[in-house]
């Protein structure tokens, strides 16, 4: 049995590297042309524009040559998940991108450019369109096959319930056997690639000092191997205060938009800022008392009591797979899996080279545009700081299971579906500022502030607003922006600007944060998904106030010291 069984999954692979390799190959033959002879959007500049390059250099300075050849050897492990992550998301964008390597010609650099910062070949501001080519994204991505509709994976596994678990699974890719839907494990489809990233990982232990962080790196490496992270994100969680640091597993499901449940692989390595990671240390004694606060019944909060949520200040030297492309993020909550939220809680991380450049590049500037004057004059970076914390620790806050009809637990991202992207960024957002409120109630923050806070909140609501309503986080504040507005929270000013109802947000903020953790609660994918399409319209007044700040960049396109790299 074991025989056969390891035949099968010898089988499910080749057919599935055989159906990549025929797709890669139609890529590639159409990239040897020039681009010009390609079908590429007519303003591929200007949408170029809308991504300022910000240089993120390896500040070296300080550290010892072990230490120095300790982050080399994690960017090196880190691009072995960037050739994965191009797989899973647009493998035939990955074949265009490479083909365009060498080439001087303005519009070939250009075309490869904008190919990174999407990582595929589809428009993040734009729907996901296709700005190279015709052909539409798919919303199973290169986890399923080709033409699977939801309504077709979830008959099958209704037919055969024996094989949820690894149809769901988080670390498999679905291929079709015949008239058979099989998961090929992650370490077995894409073990060219994760066998040299673990031995990076071994090397990069031998370099530590830090005994705990050499035993997680060796940890994560056999993670690499089994998809199996649990045990190894439990020792991450266990880190003090390292000095160096990395993500590096399969995490995010938002390029699954069919099931949104297959996760993507991200890296980063980090350096940890000690000064301010340790001015962030006094949140951590409040996360338990704001979980038991939340305006919703008790049995949608687990206690969080005596769970670990160590925060760290990290400087970000280099980032790739799907940290490295479309929307660039400042902060983290990780790990996403609800058994170590559960049993351990979560890590917040905060990127700080990140987030200056957010806030000096794109929130005030566009805040100038769109904010009345004294409300724009209240937009700061500590207050986009301090949203920004609430906004990962209360990823973790809420319920951590739902339970289905005979009363066993259910993952959320399971139970809710694609929408879930977007729900829980924006149950993040409404429920860290309900917990900023509850700071300053109780003397933690300074009450004066609380305005500060609020127009923070709202101008980088701006921010995301232009990634539109596909990308999760612009779905979750075009929802919340106009669920404000409809309750007076934010009004629109004749002349276009927009301002903050400071006596009407708290309220409206409690209330949204309750229907937000109630449908995380009960698992109710009909409700969110009803929800979602009530609010994520955008407001033709809002496109025009939001097409005078056109000339403000949408968001960063970081440029590390080491230079981009793709197999």
């Amino acid at each position: 049995m074991m025989i056969r069984g390891i035949l099968l999954a010898m089988v499910i692979v080749c057919l599935a590297l055989g159906e990549q390799i025929k797709h890669h190959a139609i890529a590639a033959d159409a990239g040897r042309a020039h681009s010009a002879r390609l079908q590429v959007v007519p303003d591929l500049k200007e949408r170029l524009a809308r991504f300022k390059e910000v240089q993120m250099p390896f500040h070296s300075e300080g550290l010892s040559a072990r230490e120095k050849q300790l982050v080399l050897k994690l960017v090196d492990a880190s691009r072995y998940l960037e050739d994965i992550c191009w797989r899973q998301v647009d493998p035939e964008g990955l074949e265009l991108h490479k083909s365009l390597e060498g080439s001087s010609n303005p519009q070939d650099v250009e075309l490869r450019r904008y190919l990174w910062i999407n990582g595929s070949r589809f428009d993040l501001l734009e729907n996901n369109q296709p700005f190279v080519g015709s052909t539409p994204k798919s919303p199973g991505a290169g986890f399923y096959p080709q033409g699977l509709t939801r309504e077709q994976l979830e008959r099958y596994v209704k037919d055969h319930p024996e094989k949820k678990a690894e149809l769901y699974s988080p670390t498999t890719i679905v291929r079709r056997h015949s008239d058979q839907l099989e998961a090929v494990p992650y370490h077995v489809a894409y073990r060219e690639f994760l066998e040299p990233a673990a031995k990076d990982l071994r090397e990069a232990a031998e370099l530590s000092s830090d005994e705990a962080f050499a035993k997680f790196l060796r940890m994560r490496a056999d993670a690499l191997l089994t998809d199996d992270y649990f045990a190894s994100d439990i020792a991450w969680l266990q880190l003090k205060r390292p000095k160096f640091d990395i993500i590096f597993a399969p995490y995010e499901t938002y390029s699954d938009e069919l099931m949104g449940v297959k996760a993507t692989y991200g890296a980063s390595a980090m350096i940890r800022n000690e000064a301010e990671s340790r001015r962030m240390e006094i949140f951590q004694q409040y996360v338990a008392d704001i979980q038991d606060a939340l305006p919703v019944a008790a049995e949608f909060r687990p206690s969080k009591r005596g769970l670990e949520t160590p925060m760290e200040v990290v400087d970000v030297p280099f980032r790739s797979a799907d940290l490295g492309h479309g929307y660039q993020a400042v902060a983290d909550n990780l790990p996403n899996d609800p058994r170590v939220h559960e049993q351990k809680g979560s890590k917040k991380l905060f990127f700080s080279n990140f987030m200056d450049a957010r806030v000096n590049y794109v929130i005030i500037p566009l805040a100038r545009y769109m904010m009345s004057p004294g409300q724009t004059a209240k937009v700061s970076e500590e207050g986009y700081l301090l949203g920004t914390i609430m906004h990962e620790i209360c990823h973790a806050l809420g319920p951590d299971f739902t339970h289905n009809a005979a009363g066993e637990k259910v993952s959320i991202r399971e139970a809710i579906g694609p929408i879930y992207g977007g729900l829980e960024e924006a149950k993040a957002d409404v429920v860290g500022m309900f917990a900023l409120k509850w700071l300053v109630d109780h003397g933690v923050l300074p009450k004066e502030k609380l305005q500060e806070f609020y127009a923070s909140y709202v101008a980088g609501n701006f921010r995301t607003l232009r990634f539109g309503a596909v990308e999760a986080h612009g779905q979750a504040e075009m929802m919340e922006f106009n669920y404000y507005v409809e309750h007076g929270a934010v009004r629109r000013l004749d002349s276009g600007k927009y301002v903050v109802d400071y006596q009407k947000m708290p309220a409206q903020i409690e209330a949204l944060a309750k229907e937000l953790l109630q449908i995380e609660g009960t698992g109710d994918r009909a409700r969110a998904e009803a929800w979602f399409k009530k609010y994520d319209v955008i407001p033709a007044e809002l496109q025009a106030s939001l097409a005078k700040g056109k000339s403000v960049p949408v968001d960063l396109d970081p440029i590390f010291s080491f230079p981009r790299e793709v197999k």
